[in-house]
């Protein structure tokens, strides 16, 4: 039976001291804390405490984890403004011919027209213009020079004029985040913030999975509005969310049909691979099919899982549409205590924070679609 609270937002809200916000990444990546999450018992939710490194064991061979194989954009700019003030982009996707939808600062000083340039040190500056405001993001359409028209070209551009775009509740940036604020695997440019789970995931683990005989594949989810932005609806049952762009290529769908056909379990790294495989699982109707499109899919309780069967995952900001994802596979109640128990033995939270496993046998029946 469904229980009612599940649509509200606020009931998604938890106490966070601020000090259990991480400022800087663990090293190495593996050493974070790590809440494994069991099948509940009758005297506790099922819950143990290890290291990242231990994951490893908790999988079986013949498992399969999807890993999203997005590269973090130095996607931030400074630009002035044409009276001379300052102001910054934060590029989120192309529109084409050069035009990128960005979410500028301060906003009401962008108006249709405007004149922005771009400047870095030791680097000619940039004209850009302001062509249109974009009602659904509360955004701007800004005219770049044609020949970044897509995020392969205009990487290119921010690698010269951008700046990592850390979370705003990171107070502090360290020429380091240019590395640690992307996994070891990104390949793919695109993303204006990382797939955090991933950051855990260091090339010793990675190896130490492999050589367990647990197989790897990768998706590609470039994170941008619909990951980041707040959910501002107290009623969510008619929630959407700002599309991504997600790749499935065809070698995902082969390696997890040879997956199923063996017995393992696909089991995701971040919420992000979580929506770009569901996300493709729903475009070919229940099976999974090879897409490469905007998916805007929105995973709270209630949905069915078609692909994913357990969760790497981060702890997640209070009402954000990342804990209406993780609340779907193990139910709200459950995940607010754990949490309350992550908070009272003082994880670390958040982008640079410690992690979750939910293991296949903790996820609810009702939770899966097979």
């Amino acid at each position: 039976m469904t229980d009612l609270r599940d649509s509200l937002l606020s009931s998604y809200d938890y106490e966070l001291d601020q000090s259990l916000i991480a400022q800087v990444p663990v090293n190495p990546r593996h050493s974070a804390r790590l809440l494994i999450v069991d099948q509940p018992s009758k005297d506790g939710f099922g819950a143990r405490h290890a290291q990242v490194w231990d994951w490893h064991r908790e999988l079986l061979p013949g498992d399969l984890i999807v890993l999203n194989d997005t590269r973090v954009l130095k996607a931030r700019l400074r630009v002035r403004r044409s009276g001379g003030g300052r102001a910054e982009l934060l590029l989120l996707e192309p529109r084409g011919d050069g035009k990128w939808l960005c979410l500028g600062r301060p906003a009401k000083r962008m108006r249709p027209g405007d004149q922005l340039w771009v400047e870095a040190l030791e680097q000619e500056p940039i004209s850009l213009e302001v062509i249109s405001n974009d009602p659904e993001t509360g955004g701007r359409v800004v005219q770049f020079p044609i020949e970044f028209c897509d995020r392969e070209t205009m990487e290119v551009l921010l690698q010269r004029y951008g700046e990592v775009p850390l979370p705003p509740y990171i107070q502090r940036h360290d020429p380091k985040d240019n590395h640690r604020y992307q996994t070891r695997y990104a390949a793919r440019p695109g993303a204006v913030a990382a797939p955090t789970a991933g950051l855990h995931l260091s090339d010793e683990l990675l190896e130490a999975l492999s050589k367990r005989g647990i197989l790897q594949t990768r998706v590609t989810l470039h994170v941008g509005l619909g990951t980041f932005r707040p959910v501002e609806k107290e009623d969510l049952r008619d929630l959407e969310l700002h599309s991504e762009w997600v790749e499935v290529r065809e070698e995902v769908v082969d390696s997890i049909k040879a997956c199923r056909a063996r017995g393992g379990r696909v089991i995701a790294v971040g919420t992000t691979s979580v929506r770009a495989l569901e996300g493709a699982c729903l475009a070919g109707g229940g099976q999974l099919k090879a897409i490469s499109e905007p998916v805007d899919l929105v995973i709270k309780p209630g949905y069915q899982y078609g692909v994913v069967d357990g969760l790497l995952t981060n702890f997640h900001l209070p009402k954000s549409s990342l804990l209406l994802l993780v609340s779907a596979l193990i139910g709200r109640e459950r995940l607010l205590a754990l949490y309350t128990e992550a908070i009272e033995r003082r994880y670390r939270f958040f982008s640079y924070g410690d992690a979750m496993w939910i293991s296949p046998e903790a996820v609810l029946p009702s939770a899966k679609l097979h």
